[in-house]
């Protein structure tokens, strides 16, 4: 079977029709380039180039074969093109978890980073809670995943993302609407719509603890996993609801964010995490795309917290 060196040697003869010419073009001597056209034409059994003193033409066979040379040279420079794009981390297939939640919130900044920066790269989304995405992570299902928190003794690698605020989710008709901020104290006596400990172990953690912590003792009407269903329920009128930051861009009529002083003041927290061991090279390649963005590199157009992938600094707003 031919070699590409010798395609490429045809191509070249056949394009200038010349073996001198052709012999420059490929930085290379006369008779090594007649060599490779002989041994093509031995592979091929077949008369590509009719050769005189003066003149080199191309064979009935010769021009047939032309085009399809060319097209084995270019499938094979793009299957190499390809291939390195891929080791290098700038082509391929990134395997993206994330909370409902998260999708609110920094899930955004984190697609436009790739979107900007790493535009070779697919990005396959898929929803899932905490535990389906360790499962995820640990089966080769996904690469990477976006995710409260990890359980004791876990292996897995992680990057902590920005933090956010809880907010409080309020029918537009309940007194406290009219509040400009509040207090976990102004919940007292207040009927409250709770997560799931179950479906939703890391917000009812988060919020059970505040509000232990205060000794408050508020009704709990419902317990929900999902905060679009628990925004459901404070627009029909069952209660409050405390919220992430982020879930405000859910805007419903029938609802009013007002803001909610914690301690700490931004008590939600995000990570990114993986497996350590992934060898898949989109993987690597986006965890040093977010450290660079997240320090400032150079390569970033906009700050790091412009992009949202860190919190607002002294001066810069909320």
């Amino acid at each position: 079977m031919f070699e590409l060196s010798q395609l490429r040697c045809f191509v070249a003869v056949a394009e200038e029709l010349h073996f001198g010419r052709a012999a420059t073009r490929l930085n290379m001597t006369q008779p090594p380039l007649s060599r490779q056209i002989q041994l093509l034409e031995h592979s091929l059994d077949a008369r590509l180039l009719e050769r005189s003193s003066r003149v080199v033409r191309l064979t009935p066979a010769g021009r047939a074969f032309l085009p399809e040379a060319r097209r084995i040279l270019r499938l094979a420079d793009s299957a190499a093109s390809w291939t390195r794009r891929v080791w290098r981390g700038e082509a391929g297939t990134l395997r993206l978890g994330f909370t409902a939640a998260s999708g609110y919130s920094r899930m955004p900044a984190l697609l436009d980073l790739l979107r900007r920066r790493m535009a070779g790269i697919d990005v396959v989304l898929r929803e899932m809670v905490t535990h389906a995405q360790l499962e995820g992570l640990d089966s080769g299902i996904l690469d990477v995943g976006l995710l409260r928190a990890l359980p004791p003794g876990s292996r897995h690698a992680s990057l902590p993302l920005a933090p956010e605020a809880l907010v409080v989710a309020l029918h537009r008709d309940d007194p406290l609407s009219l509040r400009d901020d509040l207090r976990l104290a102004d919940l007292e006596g207040c009927n409250l719509i709770g997560y799931s400990p179950d479906a939703s172990k890391y917000f009812f953690e988060v919020t059970s603890g505040l509000l232990d912590r205060e000794g408050l003792r508020p009704t709990i009407v419902q317990q929900v996993g999902q905060i679009h269903t628990m925004l459901a329920l404070v627009a029909a009128g069952f209660g409050a609801a405390l919220v992430p930051e982020s879930a405000t861009c859910l805007r419903m009529e029938a609802i009013a964010f007002r803001p909610l002083a914690t301690e700490p003041a931004k008590p939600v927290e995000l990570m990114m995490v993986w497996r350590p061991g992934n060898e898949n090279p989109a993987l690597a390649a986006f965890i040093d795309t977010y450290r660079a963005e997240a320090e400032g590199g150079e390569a970033s157009a906009r700050t790091p917290r412009q992009t949202g992938l860190l919190p607002p600094g002294p001066g810069e707003g909320g």
